[in-house]
C-alpha cells in the first residue's frame, strides 16, 4: 500500500494524524481513489470477507483484485464468489465516491447485488429472497435475535439514512459508527449484512473525507461484542473505540 510504504520507519501514527494525512491528499478523479488505497482494497476485501466466512484465502483474494482470476483453485465456489464480488463492487463504486454520491435506498441495494451476487444458495430463493432485495423473511439475528421485521425495513433504513445524509458536525467517525451499528441492527437483507454494512460505512467515511477502516477477522470477537452492546443498551461509545483502534491499526500496519 502506499501510505504503508510511506510510514516505515516513522513513529505509529495516532488516528487524528491518520486524518490529517488522508486529507492531505483529496481524491478528485479515479485514479487517486486506485493511489490512495491501492492495497487497502484488497486487505478490507480479504478480512470483511474471512470474518463469515473462513475458507477465504489472502493469496487468492489478491490474485483477483489483481489479475481477475485465480490458478489452481480447488476451494468452494461460493467463496470465489464473494471475492469476485467484492472487486466488482469496488469497481462500480469508484465514480460514486467522486461524485460523492450521498447513500440511499437504491444505492445500498445496489452494494448488495454486487456483493451477494451468485452466492444465495437455494433454501433462500425458494423463500423468495434474491440478491439486491430486501429480506422477504425474518431472521434469528443479533442479541435479540430480531432485526427489523421484513414488513418495516425500508422505513427503518430509510431513517438512518436521512440522519446520515444531513449530518453537517465534524464527528464523522461517530456518524459512521452510528451508520454501522444501525444497518446491523437492522440487518434489512436474508444474507449478507454484514460485507454491506462495513462496506457502506466505509463508503460513507470516504466521501467525508475520512480514511476507511479495516476490521480485521482476527478481532472479531470484539467486533461482535461491540455491535452487541448497542444492541443491548444503544450505546456507541464500545464500537467507536473500536473502529478507532481498528483505523490506527488499518493505517499504521507494516
Amino acid at each position: 500500500m502506499v501510505w504503508y510504504n510511506e510510514i516505515r520507519g516513522e513513529h505509529l501514527m495516532n488516528y487524528d494524524e491518520i486524518v490529517k494525512k488522508w486529507q492531505q491528499k483529496p481524491i478528485s478523479d479515479v485514479a487517486d481513489i486506485d493511489l490512495k488505497l491501492h492495497n487497502f482494497r484488497i486487505l478490507f476485501a480479504y478480512h470483511s470477507g474471512k470474518i463469515e466466512n473462513d475458507r477465504i484465502d489472502y493469496h487468492d483474494t489478491r490474485e483477483i483484485f489483481e489479475n481477475g482470476k485465480v490458478s489452481n483453485y480447488t476451494g468452494d465456489i461460493r467463496t470465489l464468489f464473494e471475492q469476485k464480488n467484492q472487486k466488482d463492487c469496488y469497481e462500480m463504486l469508484k465514480t460514486l465516491i467522486v461524485e460523492k454520491a450521498p447513500l440511499s435506498i437504491e444505492l445500498v441495494k445496489k452494494i448488495h447485488f454486487e456483493l451477494s451476487k451468485g452466492t444465495y444458495d437455494e433454501s433462500r430463493f425458494a423463500k423468495g429472497e434474491r440478491p439486491g432485495e430486501f429480506k422477504k423473511n425474518d431472521y434469528i439475528v443479533g442479541y435479540f435475535d430480531a432485526g427489523s421485521d421484513a414488513i418495516n425495513v425500508e422505513a427503518d433504513l430509510s431513517g438512518i439514512l436521512e440522519e446520515i445524509n444531513s449530518y453537517n458536525g465534524d464527528r464523522i467517525l461517530k456518524a459512521a459508527a452510528y451508520l454501522h451499528a444501525g444497518f446491523e441492527n437492522i440487518h434489512p437483507f436474508a444474507d449478507g449484512n454484514g460485507r454491506v454494512g462495513r462496506t457502506i460505512m466505509n463508503y460513507y467515511l470516504i466521501i467525508n473525507n475520512h480514511p476507511p477502516i479495516i476490521i480485521f477477522e482476527e478481532d472479531r470477537k470484539e467486533y461482535y461484542k461491540a455491535l452487541e452492546e448497542f444492541d443491548r443498551k444503544e450505546e456507541l461509545e464500545h464500537l467507536i473505540s473500536f473502529l478507532l483502534g481498528q483505523c490506527e491499526k488499518t493505517w499504521n500496519k507494516r
